[in-house]
């Protein structure tokens, strides 16, 4: 595939996924069977992949600290907890065969997918941040095992975090988008060293699919996006079920 097809198709992709990880979650769900669809064995397009979200979630940081929104030194503590499981995730990741890759993909997809069907909206109103003491020692664990799953496929990793913040720690919704991307850009330090040290990263896809991340998270860190917004939501569920079946059977 040429230079201008492969940007044709990751640059959007790329705008897609920066876009919806930073307002919500779940924008690898596209970026990883695109690249997969490229041609890439199933561990070089997770490790690929790693690139454009690094360079995406410290552009959503930088954005949304532009506009005054910072949860630090909160969410500093939670990324070195998730950094500490994203070197085993990341590990397990690349000694998985693809085809039961492209499967736990797709079951992932899926899962994400019934999760939005059923998913009713949290109420951010009535929230009261609880930053010290037992709940965040509680989130430090838990974000532990979130790190481990974020180093092995990081797919809707997003979903998880916005559930568990504003109910452990009492996080309203911009709270809990400011620390999810200052978490995310944190393990996935470790993650890349890991698929870097392994040679399970193509430069040239990842440079492309970088500027749609960042282009993505850049205008959605800046942009108040209603997160019940029924267009998105229909899109995307369309999607993950195309792409789930085409992963699971093809």
């Amino acid at each position: 595939m040429d230079l201008f097809l492969e940007c044709l198709l990751l640059i959007p992709v790329g705008f897609l996924a920066g876009f919806i990880n930073t307002v919500a979650g779940g924008g690898t769900l596209f970026t990883l069977p695109a690249l997969i669809f490229m041609g890439l064995p199933a561990p070089v397009a997770n490790g690929t992949n790693r690139i454009a979200i690094f360079v995406q979630t410290v552009t959503a940081v930088r954005g949304f600290k532009s506009q005054g929104a910072s949860m630090y030194p909160f969410s500093l503590y939670l990324g070195v907890s998730a950094l500490l499981g994203s070197l085993i995730g990341a590990k397990l990741a690349i000694n998985v065969d693809d085809v039961l890759f492209n499967r736990i993909l797709a079951g992932i997809m899926l899962t994400m997918l019934v999760f939005m069907l059923f998913n009713k909206q949290t109420d951010f109103k009535n929230l009261q941040p609880k930053l010290t003491g037992a709940p965040l020692y509680k989130a430090i664990v838990i974000f532990f095992f979130l790190g481990i799953y974020g180093g092995f496929i990081n797919a809707g990793i997003g979903f998880f975090m916005l559930l568990i913040l504003p109910y452990v720690n009492g996080l309203s919704l911009l709270q809990s988008n400011v620390t999810k991307v200052f978490v995310v850009a944190i393990y996935t330090i470790g993650a890349i060293v890991i698929f870097a040290l392994e040679n399970k990263i193509n430069y040239r896809l990842a440079f492309i699919l970088t500027i749609g991340n960042a282009l993505g998270a850049w205008f959605s860190s800046r942009w108040s996006v209603k997160k019940d917004d029924k267009v998105i939501r229909i899109f995307m569920m369309v999607t993950i079920l195309a792409l789930s079946i085409k992963l699971w059977f093809f």
